[in-house]
């Protein structure tokens, strides 16, 4: 069964940080470029960080850089966001997909060649 599942999200106090993780079954996660996208409640979904299958070249957008990054660990068929100095604007349910683009910008920005996604791991920032 092909599937992308995410772990590591919970509720934590602005200034902490959590890891999430996106494990894939059924297919190999190499060939692929792979991102996390957030949405919070009543707003469009975002692209937050994406990672090339190719040379690792990465895109994280705006609001989230300096504080997460994202690796990959091909040998455990798994990637990773690590998301530090975390804001209430944080707050949002955490999904991770695997796609073929050229970019990474254009599958974090445009989710273009998207072929799977996980169901998502919930973030909560509040004091």
């Amino acid at each position: 069964q092909v599937q992308l599942v995410e772990s590591g999200g919970g509720s934590v106090q602005p200034g902490g940080s959590l890891r999430l993780s996106c494990a894939a079954s059924g297919f190999t996660l190499d060939y692929y470029n792979v991102g996390w996208f957030r949405q919070a409640p009543g707003k469009v979904r975002e692209g937050v960080s994406c990672i090339s299958s190719s040379d690792g070249s990465t895109y994280y957008a705006d609001s989230v850089k300096g504080r997460f990054t994202i690796s990959r660990d091909n040998a455990k068929n798994t990637v990773y966001l690590q998301v530090n100095s975390l804001k209430p604007e944080d707050t949002a349910v955490y999904s991770c997909a695997a796609a073929i683009t050229p970019t990474v910008q254009a599958m974090c920005v445009a989710r273009s060649g998207v072929r799977y996604w996980g169901q998502g791991t919930q973030v909560t920032v509040s004091s």
